[in-house]
């Protein structure tokens, strides 16, 4: 009989210090799931936001309604012969009420409202000088704004940057609160168990052997816990709806294509946390077993 049958033999199978590491690793292992879902997701929505705004372009045209429509000629022209600028179009009202849906609802009254004309352009890869084109349309249609959307793509930017810096964040969180339970429920187990720690001291196990008993059976359990708790976080994220035409937050919450194999590394981010704050916490208790 090898040492690890006879460890497996002396070792407790049950207890509540056993099923509080099983259920505990399960839960963190579902918390930590959907902590990466939501960060990716919120990440990758970010990104998607920015990169639409990519090589596009807003010029904006106010001006009194007798003025309008000849001020929309100049700024077209403008356009038009404007290196850097591939294609410019003026927005029909559906198309602005399908930019303020999001904020003002489906039934807006456009006709009572004294919306700006807007001009959407796509630029080339090079893309206009800027500053020049703002100074041509301030000169030949005063009312004409150009607007390239760095003030939105900057923030996306950011926010994206920030949801990577959130995931790793909980996920760290996460693995500390873990480890500490391990070691709290490690602690108990042992302590629980003197009577079988001074009888194997008697026939002569060492302390590093009945440390890696205990060590050994608290990791199986913190395995199989974060194993369940990411396949049931996993599942549940398949089983979430889809949200056809919103652009909110919960919309496509999960991960995609190689994605899915990032729920994989939680449990073997657990096993290793459970062993290591398991092993501490054990040499720790015997010291103090006489």
């Amino acid at each position: 009989m090898s040492a690890r049958d006879i460890s497996d033999l002396v070792v407790p199978r049950s207890g509540q210090s056993i099923w509080l590491i099983t259920l505990s690793a399960a839960a963190m292992g579902f918390l930590a799931v959907f902590a990466l879902a939501l960060s990716v997701t919120s990440a990758n929505l970010a990104r998607g936001w920015s990169a639409s705004l990519a090589q596009t372009a807003t010029v904006r045209i106010s001006a009194a309604a007798g003025e309008l429509d000849a001020q929309t000629a100049i700024v077209l022209d403008v356009l038009r012969t404007t290196p850097g600028i591939a294609e410019a179009r003026v927005m029909v009202a559906e198309d602005q009420a399908a930019l303020l849906e999001a904020w003002l609802g489906p039934d807006l009254p456009l006709d009572a409202l004294p919306l700006p004309r807007l001009i959407e352009l796509y630029e080339t890869e090079e893309g206009p000088d800027r500053q020049g084109l703002r100074l041509r349309l301030s000169a030949e249609a005063p009312g004409a704004v150009y607007d390239d959307h760095t003030r939105w793509r900057r923030p996306l930017a950011q926010a994206a940057a920030r949801m990577r810096g959130f995931a790793v964040f909980s996920l760290v969180l996460i693995g500390a609160v873990t480890a500490a339970i391990i070691a709290l429920a490690a602690s108990a187990s042992l302590a629980s168990n003197g009577q079988v720690i001074k009888v194997l001291r008697l026939v002569g196990a060492k302390d590093r052997f009945i440390a890696r008993a205990f060590v050994r059976r608290i990791t199986r359990r913190a395995a199989l816990g974060a194993s369940t708790g990411t396949l049931v976080a996993c599942a549940a994220l398949l089983s979430m709806p889809e949200l056809e035409g919103t652009a909110h937050l919960l919309a496509g919450i999960g991960f995609q294509g190689a994605g899915w194999l990032l729920p994989l590394v939680i449990p073997a981010l657990v096993v290793a946390l459970s062993w290591m704050a398991s092993m501490a916490t054990a040499f720790h208790v015997l010291r103090g077993v006489t």
